[in-house]
């Protein structure tokens, strides 16, 4: 199986990382055709909008999977970190086969509304950092220094406060083991 995305517009200067969302139609087909001949196949079984881009309706989205589906250029349509009325709104359009999206016993906010959705409309689910972002594998601490240019940097569960605050609860969870987690409210 092979599963890629779509959805940044790469930097026209040649760097190794994004500008901007790009989920214009003409650009998700376009990188379709480049992920297909870099990946030397004739198919991308599963093809993801990386995030959800304001400007850009999500039913044109949808569309453009749509046309390159019937094409026989994409056999499944998924979504990431994308909302409830989104995905209801892009379900409408093209049936959604997956969501990928946050999920750790440290970020259990898909709990609300996104698993019972997905439920609902016979959705799968991809979860991403299921180590809380490495908080829970107990090698974190208010002392951890992150790189400048990392993500965490910017996540209020990372700042110092925070970090030595919840030091408890990591240690609760490598003393006694995950059972206890089932009320943490992460940030």
């Amino acid at each position: 199986m092979i599963a890629t995305k779509f959805g940044f517009q790469p930097d026209p200067n040649g760097g190794p990382r994004w500008i901007g969302l790009n989920s214009r139609p003409e650009h998700i087909k376009k990188v379709a055709e480049a992920s297909l001949n870099r990946l030397k196949t004739e198919v991308i079984d599963l093809f993801y909008q990386h995030r959800v881009d304001p400007n850009v309706p999500i039913e044109d989205v949808a569309g453009a999977v749509q046309d390159l589906i019937k094409e026989g250029k994409v056999k499944h349509f998924g979504l990431s970190e994308a909302g409830a009325d989104t995905i209801r709104r892009a379900h409408a359009v093209q049936p959604v086969a997956a969501l990928q999206s946050e999920y750790s016993l440290w970020w259990r906010k898909p709990e609300l509304e996104i698993l019972p959705l997905l439920e609902e409309l016979g959705i799968g689910l991809v979860p991403y950092s299921p180590l809380g972002k490495g908080y829970l594998t107990g090698k974190i601490n208010e002392s951890t220094p992150f790189d400048s240019t990392d993500f965490r940097n910017t996540l209020p569960r990372f700042t110092p406060q925070a970090l030595k605050a919840n030091q408890v609860l990591i240690a609760l969870i490598h003393n006694t083991g995950p059972d206890v987690m089932t009320g943490l409210v992460p940030d």
